[in-house]
This record gives C-alpha cells, sequence and structure tokens, in this order.
C-alpha cells in the first residue's frame, strides 16, 4: 500500500508528458507546414512515434487539432490580459497592440483558430472554455474601463465583440497582404485610436 501512491502518480506523470510532446510536435508541424500539413501522420514523424501513439492518445487527428488550438487561444488571452494596474484605456489599448503581435508572430496559429474550424477540430468543451477565456480577457478590460468611466457604460460582452470584430478584420488584412497603407503598425494604431474614441 505505501508503494501504490508513487506507482499511479509516476503513471500518470509519463503519460501526460507523451500527450504534451505530441502537441509540441504537432505546433511544430503547423509553424513549419500549415494547417492542411498538421497530419496524425506529420506528427508522429516529428515526435519520432507511430501513427497508432497518436491515435492512442487522441483518438482522432480532428482531437489533435483541438488541443492544438486549445494552446493557441491560452496563448492568446496571456497576450492580451496585459498589466492590471494599468490605466484602463492604456491597458484596453495595449490589448489591442497585443492581439495584433500574436497573430503576426503565430500567422499559421492564428489563421487556425479563426479560420475554417468546423473541418480540422471537434469543438470539445475544453476548446469551447479555452476559446471563451480568451474572449473573456478583453470582455474584464472593457468591464474595467466602463467602471472607471473612461468608456461610455453598455453591456461589456457586446462592446468586446464590436472591439474584436474590428480589430480581427485589421489583422485578418494585414495577414493576407490587403493592407494598402505604407506603415501597417501606424493604420493599426489608428484604428485602436477610433475604436476608444468611438467608445469613450
Amino acid at each position: 500500500m505505501g508503494t501504490s501512491t508513487p506507482e499511479g502518480t509516476g503513471a500518470r506523470t509519463p503519460s501526460r508528458a507523451v500527450e504534451q510532446a505530441l502537441v509540441d510536435a504537432a505546433e511544430r508541424v503547423l509553424v513549419r507546414d500549415g494547417l492542411p500539413g498538421l497530419t496524425v501522420r506529420a506528427v508522429a514523424a516529428e515526435a519520432g512515434v507511430a501513427p497508432m501513439g497518436v491515435y492512442n492518445r487522441f483518438g482522432s487527428k480532428e482531437a489533435l487539432v483541438a488541443a492544438v488550438l486549445v494552446r493557441g487561444f491560452d496563448a492568446l488571452r496571456a497576450a492580451v490580459t496585459g498589466d492590471a494596474d494599468a490605466d484602463p484605456l492604456a491597458r484596453l489599448t495595449a490589448s489591442g497592440r497585443n492581439y495584433r503581435r500574436f497573430a503576426l508572430e503565430r500567422p499559421q496559429h492564428y489563421g487556425a483558430m479563426f479560420g475554417a474550424r468546423p473541418a480540422t477540430a471537434v469543438d470539445t468543451a475544453e476548446l469551447a472554455e479555452h476559446s471563451a477565456a480568451a474572449f473573456g480577457a478583453l470582455v474584464e478590460h472593457v468591464r474595467f474601463a466602463m467602471a472607471a468611466g473612461a468608456l461610455r457604460a453598455g453591456d461589456p460582452a457586446e462592446t468586446a465583440q464590436v472591439i474584436w470584430s474590428a480589430v480581427h478584420g485589421a489583422v485578418s488584412l494585414e495577414l493576407a497582404g490587403a493592407v494598402l497603407t505604407p506603415d501597417p503598425a501606424a493604420t493599426y494604431e489608428t484604428l485602436l485610436r477610433l475604436i476608444v474614441d468611438g467608445l469613450r
């Protein structure tokens, strides 16, 4: 009985480590080959395991993609959370800048997260929870700014959706090479100012 607990703990830890290693491998494949290249065979080769090893852990390619997307949404949430002690409008604006930075630094992740997901990932409860948490970080910035009187009162979720629609559109155009102004960063800063000024 004294040895059963360590053995039980040890049995779970390697299993979790293998799962995380497979998601690591899947992220490398995503960055290198894009979402179309993210196959079980490619991930197995990257991780140095048999394809059945991937299926044993995730059950399907779609579930593996969902696990990669969970990581993506966690990274996005961390990027846009920002400094809780900052001025409300500075905090909101910084969140917008960090959203763009995330998309430009991880274009393959961003495309997989907000592209044609239904064909490539299962909508697991975990994925829904983590994607909602990323949006929730923006909602909290808006709620904080409204409570401080920096933005006009309203429904924080509705206002956050409007902001997200604007910045997502701008970022998507930039990723597609469709920004026609000479300095995309400056154009994006103008957009952020217009959003904040319009919501004061």
